[in-house]
């Protein structure tokens, strides 16, 4: 179905186990210090289901290549206060590059994201690398440098709203959008 579309995604995000020791009074009032087990493992499903709305248009189709195709959006993760690509993100980088192949794109729109983790300031920057290395590997992939506009805008645009120092694995993202 042409109106229909999906997608899933799993992830699975265990974090280095902090270290953490707190003071224990025994019944005698004896005091000593032990560790306390503060693992944190998430688990998170995504499941999107969208369908457009509508009646087609009667006007007239016209070839593809004579008019551009609808802005496409690819989404590129990133490990908490990183802006190195992932293996992952390696796999979804080349598929916008192709993807700009195949249909009329005039420009590329890479946008930089944050979680709340961090001082705004900080996460700004970090945004703006990691719109500046994703708009890299784009250039390396063979997509001219004109045609890409790299940006970061920091914890502004939540994907996921959060209190301040959050760390929220899906607001650590950059989009790639094919208009």
């Amino acid at each position: 179905m042409p109106r229909l579309a999906a997608a899933l995604e799993y992830r699975y995000i265990a974090p280095e186990t902090p270290i953490l020791n707190a003071n224990v009074t025994g019944p005698g009032g004896t005091s000593r210090t032990a560790p306390v087990d503060a693992a944190s493992h998430n688990q998170n499903i995504l499941f999107v289901v969208r369908y457009t709305f509508g009646q087609r248009s009667s006007a007239p189709v016209l070839p593809p290549a004579a008019a551009p195709g609808p802005a496409r959006t690819f989404l590129v993760f990133f490990d908490w206060n990183r802006a190195d690509l992932t293996a992952r993100a390696r796999q979804i980088i080349p598929e916008a590059a192709q993807a700009r192949t195949r249909q009329a794109v005039t420009r590329i729109e890479v946008t930089g994201h944050t979680d709340t983790s961090g001082s705004a300031q900080h996460n700004q920057g970090l945004s703006v690398r990691r719109a500046n290395a994703v708009a890299a590997e784009l250039v390396r992939l063979g997509v001219p440098r004109n045609e890409i506009t790299a940006r970061g805008v920091g914890e502004s645009q939540l994907l996921v709203p959060t209190p301040d120092n959050t760390r929220e694995p899906q607001n650590r993202r950059l989009e790639i959008v094919l208009r």
